[in-house]
């Protein structure tokens, strides 16, 4: 007689915080000038605390309804074969803030390298949606809401990681493309190519390619890039069937 192997615990942080990492386009919901919802497609990374971010060109009709009100949901979707609606979403709502373009500079480009060209346009701004909470639908059965304090990154301590992630990142592509490729097909069941390292922050790693990306996470929380590298060299161990 076999027995069916436990399906895996349903962790609703774990799977928003996840969709939110790894979105690189968001449908951003905003209110125009007569009351009504507007829906549009945006471009997104994340904060080292995992909130969202915006670069926002001034001529967009949502730039305007931002301006006057500030109050926005982003949601972040996985995309795949068969019924849309079996696929895990999760919608982020809060009210976007303005934030310093040159300081989300490293993190933006990572994500989104198409944006070099206009990056640094007087028009664009970055933006951060400032979460209050977020409604996941992981499946039928699945629906949760969250408040943000569930899903933020706590980054006490975590300032030598902070400064060592563009580092890390550049060492990681130049030297360790191989292990990056491996932690797609092996850990995140992704097809081969050449995924890049995208960043990192205390929790785990984003990788990507040609547009998608997948967030890794690690073990124990990191704070240094000397944390950072053990995980990595953990989870090289466990893509080859390691423990």
């Amino acid at each position: 007689m076999t027995t069916a192997a436990p399906a895996a615990a349903f962790e609703p942080v774990a799977a928003a915080r996840a969709l939110i990492r790894s979105g690189r386009r968001a449908m951003l919901a905003t209110i125009d000038a007569d009351g009504a919802p507007y829906a549009s497609l945006v471009a997104a990374a994340t904060a080292p605390d995992g909130a969202p971010l915006l670069l926002v060109s001034d001529l967009a009709r949502h730039a305007a309804n931002l301006a006057r009100d500030p109050r926005a949901s982003l949601l972040f979707a996985e995309s795949g074969a068969g019924d849309p609606l079996a696929h895990p979403r999760v919608s982020v709502i809060g009210r976007v803030v303005a934030a310093e373009k040159e300081a989300h500079r490293g993190r933006w480009l990572a994500r989104q390298p198409e944006s070099a060209g206009y990056f640094d346009f007087a028009d664009f701004r970055m933006l951060r949606l400032e979460p209050a909470s977020a409604h996941l639908v992981a499946g039928f059965g699945r629906i949760v809401e969250l408040p943000w304090s569930d899903l933020a990154t706590d980054l006490t301590g975590a300032e030598p990681l902070l400064e060592a992630e563009a580092g890390v990142t550049e060492h990681m592509n130049e030297d360790h493309a191989d292990a990056t490729r491996l932690y797609a097909t092996a850990l995140g069941r992704a097809p081969d190519g050449a995924w890049r390292f995208e960043g990192c922050d205390p929790l785990g790693f984003e990788i990507g390619l040609d547009g998608r990306a997948l967030y890794l996470p690690f073990a124990q929380p990191a704070k240094s890039a000397t944390d950072v590298r053990k995980e990595l060299v953990r989870l090289v161990g466990v893509a080859r069937g390691g423990s």
